[in-house]
């Protein structure tokens, strides 16, 4: 008894009809999937020869980066504080300076190159008149002005990139 419902239970050698066209039907199937897929992928992620040139092109536009490493955003502190005399009230400008660089080039040669920019800046500041630095706009534009004048540093010097922003930390007038 235990014989026959061993041989029933193994199914040696038997193949049922249904089981070759169930293999066949999921192959067919896998090959229909992939086939959709790849055709999705080519329209829809290949784009057209237009937009690939137009891609080619940009590249080409934009100047290669040399040895310079892009890395976040990297904040330099001039310390200590800029202090100047103003002429008229209130006669004194004391302000702290940030500068805003992506590599660690730049940081080195903003460190090596501090004295240069502190004497470019210090003459900048040294011409305000402090009744014009009360207003907003009038802090905007000297900032403006003084990241424009540490960036002719940087490219006067064949310095490694460039200045990103600059930002005041403190702005105090007595």
């Amino acid at each position: 008894m235990a014989e026959p419902q061993a041989k029933a239970d193994l199914d040696l050698g038997e193949e049922k009809p249904g089981n070759k066209k169930l293999i066949i039907i999921a192959i067919l199937v896998v090959v229909l999937l992939l086939g959709g897929g790849a055709a999705a992928y080519f329209l829809w992620f290949a784009g057209s020869g237009d937009e690939a040139q137009a891609t080619e092109q940009k590249a080409a536009e934009q100047p290669a980066e040399s040895a310079v490493e892009q890395r976040p955003a990297q904040y330099v502190d001039l310390a200590p504080p800029f202090v100047v005399n103003l002429p008229g009230r209130p006669s004194l400008l004391q302000v702290g300076i940030s500068l805003r660089v992506t590599s660690d080039a730049m940081v080195e040669f903003l460190k090596h190159n501090d004295p240069m920019l502190r004497d470019r800046l210090l003459n900048l500041l040294q011409g305000r008149d402090a009744k014009g630095l009360k207003d907003r706009a009038a802090k905007e534009a000297l900032q403006q002005q003084m990241l424009d004048e540490v960036n002719a540093v940087v490219k006067e010097l064949a310095g490694p990139g460039q200045v990103d922003a600059l930002y005041f930390t403190s702005f105090v007038m007595q």
